[in-house]
């Protein structure tokens, strides 16, 4: 296993609708990530933050995509940064921020594999499907897009970063703690091809048959996969400094749970960590919380 990890903050709130995940970077570093992972015998380097323009400098040009140019160059830049660490043989770990980084994580990984001729999977942890366009969306904040962005759906700008598209196969990507879908969005997913695990499906089946499926799926005919945890998954009385809250998530233990069992499987290429939100957060609980899961995911054991 890689024992590398070289993390990247990204200060991006200009994907959202609410301020505060712009902090989210430090919040998670205040939460002691770089010296815990350490500890497991990790070498870690913290490459710092890539800079992003406040909203107050800038200007919505399309009420559809908002602020689509500064975070198109946010996510150009991402992706150069990651597909670099991924080529030093080091695993990148981003900070976000809130989800549109996604699109230059992911497109960063996957083009490194790409120039190998290998695909990538991804296991997605989200209270939001992340799958609308700006046809679809009802709000034009480009949080909301970022999946269907990397299965090569969405505006040119973005879906065609680093000069392919699509990112990703549908047919090893998986969708998990899904409960709060904008209308005209359901139709993307359904017609996108990719695996979804609802939170009824949670429920129904339990968090270890899940991520069995979801690991075989993202495993399946890939060089290993990403790992995008969307810190809203979580009930919010586990999550309570989020961007978008949603009632009736993931539990603490199954979060841990499904970090634990994507360590033992020993596929992980990247991770991010997006939409954590200090200034709804208590006491830096849901960072801390987050980093945790990032332990687990990285092969920290209870014994």
């Amino acid at each position: 296993m890689t024992r590398r990890v070289k993390i990247i903050g990204v200060p991006m709130d200009l994907g959202a609708n609410r301020r505060g995940v712009d902090m989210g970077p430090s919040a998670l570093r205040i939460a002691g990530l770089q010296a815990r992972l350490t500890q497991l015998g990790y070498t870690v380097e913290d490459v710092g933050n890539i800079p992003v323009n406040i909203p107050e400098t800038l200007r919505i040009i399309d009420p559809r995509a908002k602020y689509l140019a500064e975070v198109a160059e946010v996510n150009r830049i991402l992706a150069d940064r990651v597909e670099h660490v991924v080529a030093e043989g080091a695993i990148p770990l981003v900070l976000g921020g809130d989800q549109s980084i996604s699109i230059g994580t992911i497109a960063g990984v996957a083009a490194y594999y790409r120039q190998r001729g290998e695909k990538i999977g991804v296991i997605w942890f989200d209270a939001h499907a992340d799958m609308n366009t700006p046809e679809t969306t009802p709000s034009g904040n480009i949080h909301g897009m970022p999946f269907a962005v990397s299965l090569g759906i969405g505006v040119p700008e973005l879906v065609d970063l680093k000069g392919f598209r699509p990112k990703l196969d549908p047919r090893h990507c998986v969708l998990i703690g899904v409960r709060d879908v904008d209308p005209l969005e359901r139709e993307n997913v359904r017609r996108s091809g990719l695996t979804v695990f609802t939170m009824r499906e949670l429920d129904e089946l339990g968090m270890r048959t899940v991520m069995e499926r979801a690991l075989e799926i993202a495993s399946r005919g890939t060089a290993g996969f990403h790992v995008s945890l969307d810190m809203d998954v979580f009930d919010p009385f586990y999550a309570p400094g989020v961007g978008t809250p949603v009632p009736g998530g993931a539990t603490y233990r199954e979060g841990h749970l499904a970090m634990e069992l994507i360590a033992d499987s020993h596929k992980l290429l990247s991770m991010e960590i997006v939409e954590v939100n200090p200034v709804l957060d208590v006491r830096n609980h849901t960072a801390e919380f987050a980093v945790e899961l990032i332990l687990s995911a990285f092969g920290k054991r209870i014994l």
